[in-house]
Parts: C-alpha cells; sequence; structure tokens
C-alpha cells in the first residue's frame, strides 16, 4: 500500500490508553502503515483524541507533525457527510453522536484516502468504495 492513510481517532485512542482489547492490533497496523504510506489526521480525528489531554501541548506530543500529516478537511467532505448522515438518520440511526464518523469517512472518500479504522461497518455501509484497513 503506497498513499496517505487517514488514521481514525479509535486506533489512535487504543494505542494511546493501552486499550487491553486493540492495542497489539491497533499497535502493529499503525507501524505496518508507517512504513508504506503518509499517515494522516483531521480536526475532527484531533478533536477526539484531545478529549483525554489537559494541554494541548500534550496532544502534540501524541499526534507529532513529523508523524502525522495533518488534513483540512475539504466543503465536498463536508456536505457527503451531512448527506451521509442524513441517510443514517433515515434508516433509523441512533441519536447518538455519529457525525464526527461521517466527516471522517467522508474526508477520506473525498480525497481518495484509505481510512485505517476499528469501526468499519458504519464507514463500510455508507462510503461504499472506501478503502479500509479493519480488523
Amino acid at each position: 500500500m503506497s498513499g496517505r492513510v487517514l488514521v481514525d481517532s479509535s486506533v489512535l485512542l487504543d494505542i494511546l490508553t493501552e486499550d487491553p482489547v486493540w492495542y497489539p492490533w491497533s499497535a502493529a497496523t499503525l507501524v505496518e502503515c508507517a512504513e508504506t504510506s503518509i499517515l494522516a489526521v483531521n480536526p475532527v480525528i484531533y478533536a477526539e483524541v484531545s478529549v483525554g489531554f489537559e494541554r494541548i501541548e500534550d496532544v502534540e506530543v501524541a499526534l507529532p507533525t513529523g508523524a502525522f500529516a495533518r488534513l483540512p478537511i475539504p466543503w465536498e467532505a463536508a456536505f457527503l457527510a451531512g448527506a451521509s448522515f442524513l441517510r443514517y438518520r433515515r434508516a433509523g440511526g441512533g441519536k447518538r453522536s455519529p457525525l464526527p464518523d461521517f466527516f471522517i469517512g467522508a474526508h477520506a472518500v473525498v480525497e481518495r484516502m484509505t481510512l485505517l479504522t476499528r469501526d468499519s461497518a458504519r464507514h463500510s455501509t455508507y462510503f461504499p468504495g472506501l478503502r479500509l484497513i479493519a480488523p
């Protein structure tokens, strides 16, 4: 694999919290992706990861710019996220706040990136054709 891999917050949080179940898979897969691809995050992923920190400086250490490209979310991805979220809600999707997941999936689609995630079901349902790396 080559190109850019958008790293979902689920994978980053597995590593940062040393999740007893998911840490081994997330850490090994992130390292494997880093060997052949550019790793990237966007503002939504950054925000979701930052919740575990008290200071922005600590988030900067956890997500160093030398390891993760920081990409803005294109307007087209915001539109696609909204449209996909609407389909999800009309299909009976819960009111839990999944909109960030739609921003992440749409961003990967619009910029033709692979998405490294542990949450593949929603992404594959609402973004068919999105390249996923998932357990």
